[in-house]
């Protein structure tokens, strides 16, 4: 069984930054894409950003290129989703979830994920 934990929410005004940590259990953390979602209130969860189970490339949803970084570290069980320039619209309860497939942007490739964290950005 694989369980997901992401850290590092929190209040944060419009233009600063945040990292979220997500920590996995498990011996095969490394063999699998990683990838971020989130969802605001009223609305369905989208694609933030995903790493592939080397970390050797990204990819990330427009709304968020150029401001979100997300990077991992096989050997700690960890990925993680810096975030700069924030907006109030980026405000969501932020999930990070491993990938059955290569990579995707489609939450439902998605096998396991964590419980969120939340991140409000005020304007």
């Amino acid at each position: 069984q694989v369980q997901l934990v992401e850290s590092g929410g929190g209040l944060v005004q419009a233009g600063g930054s945040l990292r979220l940590t997500c920590a996995a259990s498990g011996r095969t953390f490394g063999r699998y894409a990683m990838g971020w979602f989130r969802q605001a209130p009223g609305k369905e969860r989208q694609f933030v950003a995903a790493i592939t189970w080397s970390g050797g490339s990204t990819y990330y949803a427009d709304s968020v290129k150029g401001r979100f970084t997300i990077s991992r570290d096989n050997a700690k069980n960890t990925v993680y989703l810096e975030m700069a320039s924030l907006k109030p619209e980026d405000t969501a309860v932020y999930y990070c979830a491993r990938s059955a497939t290569l990579w995707s942007t489609e939450d439902w490739r998605y096998d396991y994920w964590g419980q969120g964290t939340q991140v409000t950005v005020s304007s």
